[in-house]
């Protein structure tokens, strides 16, 4: 039996796509410029809301519904960690690097999906909201660059609107020397601290870019190459951001 087949696997799969239609439901969740989904191996590049990425999780929960399948999430190696979430990681498909697992969703024709800013981005205060904050991070890129995946701009309304970010997640986290690097953030919810509270009920309307594809016409993992694509990725999610709060 493989490990997405175990039961604890299956019933994490489960209690995931249960959850996130329920989420669709409460947010009043839509979806904007789907026709720009491919179907074959892309990678979604999108922003990181607080304190988790809620619109692509609902957006994985939406198009399982319409194509039967979903595209594959990287997520905090954290998860690789505990036992519970493990179970999250086998039965979701979820990828921490690129490793086996990232080659056997790409050889399925599978889509990926990625929020370079992580933690950094989702855990901040509610001072810094809305603004693409991805540093020097290339690996996306780099990633892009050597399985030859179309780039898929992706952000949402709503999503720094659901909790009200009291600190610095990431500073936090390295202050106190948290194991795995894991974020020491407090957001406040509708009944208390998150993650007690649920979100505040904002509507969320995911926005999908076109595609970013002249990487692979001339593929270079050249330091002043990837500075351009960085430049030009992170402008088009910031593009989506102000176009779609407007």
């Amino acid at each position: 039996m493989s490990a997405a087949q175990t039961p604890g696997a299956r019933a994490a799969r489960g209690v995931w796509f249960a959850y996130w239609r329920a989420m669709r439901r409460y947010h009043r969740y839509e979806v904007r410029g789907a026709e720009h989904l491919t179907t074959t191996p892309a990678l979604l590049v999108g922003y990181h809301g607080r304190p988790i990425a809620h619109d692509l999780c609902m957006l994985q929960s939406w198009l399982l519904e319409r194509t039967g399948r979903f595209p594959r999430a990287f997520i905090h190696a954290a998860f690789e960690h505990n036992a519970v979430l493990r179970a999250f990681v086998d039965g979701l498909g979820f990828v921490t690097g690129d490793d086996a697992s990232l080659r056997a969703a790409l050889d399925a024709g599978e889509q990926l999906v990625v929020t370079p800013g992580g933690t950094r981005e989702g855990c901040r205060s509610a001072l810094h909201r809305y603004r693409v904050d991805w540093g020097t991070r290339r690996g996306y890129l780099k990633l892009a660059l050597r399985h030859r995946l179309p780039i898929i701009p992706a952000a949402a309304t709503g999503v720094d609107d659901m909790y009200i970010g009291l600190n610095d997640g990431d500073a936090w986290s390295r202050r106190l020397g948290a194991p795995h690097g894991v974020p020491v953030w407090l957001g406040l919810g509708p009944l208390g601290l998150w993650p007690f509270s649920p979100p505040f009920p904002v509507k969320v309307v995911q926005h999908l870019g076109a595609p970013i594809t002249a990487h692979l016409d001339a593929a270079s993992d050249a330091p002043e190459a990837l500075a351009r694509l960085h430049d030009e990725v992170t402008s088009a999610v910031q593009r989506l951001l102000d176009t779609a709060r407007r």
